[in-house]
């Protein structure tokens, strides 16, 4: 799991501006009694991507959850079974940026469909030759290399394709509820995960592509227009589209700040999880029981999902991260002092609390000051926090371990993150960063600013329904 606020961006291909009255809903209207978005239990669209991808996440969460248990029975080494899982990370780190273009040109149903299907071939291949004892842990490595490059093309697709159908009045609601579907999905990934494999090594493995295969139905079943229109994306050249994309994101202060050090908070948490699992592994810990911490990661992200939206409402963005991590670094520093099964259990509900918070407002943010032809090269660029820290990870996490013992790998990363959030709380674009009510001004203001490419001065950027595509 990756605890960086931008490493997962929302994205979307026609965004209402937040300076406009509440936006209509996937139908385009409003409830004739509140005149407010209709709930989005009520919206077909949402419910159907967000069936989809809670398959998904479920579905890979038991089956990477099994990964390093495959990889170091059939290596035999920490060390090595570290570097499948860095391999498998590669792809989405060379795919990335390709993917966020690639989204903001093509048809983003038809995108995530064949994705999503190549996805679960791959994983139904890796299952089949667990099954039949002919795996090896190149074979392993290659379809997760695979896998993430599928990754990195769904991921900017469907964050296009759900903020499509969700209403900008909704966005810190919706933005939760995705915090609350992974948290759910990390809750039951971890006991399942470790029941099935201890069934067989082959049957969390076929999760994944089934989970896969459910994003492709559901996506091909949701019957809006999950793109405006692309023709003019595609006037212009890739790689200057992908210039521009770059040049937006680095004209964002804020955005620019926290690039890098969000990469090095990645690591640092997700190595410390690495870390320990291995370290249970190694010593014959029983695979229901190195669920369990799975577990403890899901209950505090699940909790802090239902905090969120009145979080992010109520306290500004600086504060909101600054506390977050602070908790989540206070959180590492006690379990390496304790290194104990029982400390992990109890810890990390805690340290990780206040994430889903940092996740839903810093992301609902990005997303609210972006313009929607951007939306899906936003949201590969910010996701490189995530990407650039995945192939470092498990190198960092196994490599500590190995040559230090879990002890000084616990100490080492809880220091590096102390030290990473003392640095993020002297970031003041964070500090200018206010409730969501004060969102729309920043949006006019970025238009203003010539970071928005064809934006007028005193205009949220791209706004619909005067010009360009309807809904």
């Amino acid at each position: 799991m990756y605890v960086a606020a931008m490493s997962t961006p929302p994205s979307a291909e026609s965004r209402p501006s937040l300076a406009s009255p509440p936006a209509p809903d996937a139908s385009g209207d409003l409830d004739p009694g509140t005149g407010a978005p209709p709930s989005l239990l009520r919206n077909r669209s949402y419910l159907l991507l967000m069936t989809g991808l809670t398959a998904e996440s479920l579905g890979a969460g038991v089956a990477l959850f099994a990964v390093p248990l495959v990889a170091y029975g059939l290596t035999g080494s920490v060390v090595q079974a570290g570097v499948v899982a860095a391999v498998g990370q590669v792809g989405a780190l060379l795919a990335t940026l390709p993917a966020g273009v690639v989204a903001d040109r093509v048809d983003r149903r038809r995108l995530v469909v064949a994705a999503a299907t190549v996805g679960a071939l791959l994983w139904t291949t890796v299952a089949v030759a667990a099954g039949t004892g002919s795996l090896s842990a190149w074979h392993l490595a290659a379809v997760l290399f695979g896998a993430s490059v599928v990754g990195a093309l769904v991921d900017p697709a469907t964050s296009g394709a759900f903020r499509s159908v969700v209403p900008v009045p909704q966005l810190p609601t919706a933005l939760a509820a995705v915090q609350g579907r992974d948290a759910v999905a990390s809750l039951l990934a971890g006991p399942i995960g470790g029941a099935l494999y201890a069934v067989a090594h082959a049957v969390p493995l076929a999760g994944a592509a089934i989970g896969h295969a459910a994003t492709a139905v559901c996506t091909w079943l949701v019957r809006e227009p999950l793109n405006g229109d692309v023709a003019a994306a595609r006037t212009t050249r890739p790689v200057a589209a992908l210039r521009e994309g770059l040049r937006f994101v680095w004209s964002v202060p804020l955005f620019r700040a926290l690039l890098g050090l969000f990469v090095v908070i990645n690591v640092a948490f997700g190595g410390l999880m690495v870390g320990i699992n291995l370290e249970l592994v190694r010593t014959g810990t029983a695979p229901l029981l190195i669920g369990l911490v799975d577990l403890a990661v899901g209950v505090g992200v699940l909790v802090g999902a239902v905090l969120a939206p009145r979080l992010v409402a109520r306290v500004r963005a600086g504060l909101l991260v600054v506390a977050a991590l602070g908790v989540l670094a206070a959180g590492a520093v006690v379990m390496a002092v304790l290194e104990s099964y029982a400390a992990y259990l109890a810890v990390l509900p805690i340290a990780l609390l206040l994430v889903p918070a940092v996740n839903a407002g810093l992301s609902g943010y990005a997303a609210a000051v972006t313009p929607p032809q951007l939306q899906g090269r936003l949201s590969s660029v910010l996701g490189l926090t995530g990407l650039a820290a995945g192939p470092l990870v498990p190198l960092v996490g196994s490599g500590l371990l190995d040559r230090c013992g879990l002890g000084t790998a616990l100490a080492v990363l809880a220091g590096l993150l102390v030290v990473t959030v003392a640095v993020v709380s002297t970031v003041r674009p964070l500090w200018r960063v206010g409730t969501p009510d004060t969102w729309a001004d920043d949006a006019v203001a970025l238009a203003a600013s010539g970071a928005v490419p064809g934006a007028t001065a005193g205009v949220a950027p791209d706004e619909p329904g005067s010009s360009g595509p309807g809904r």
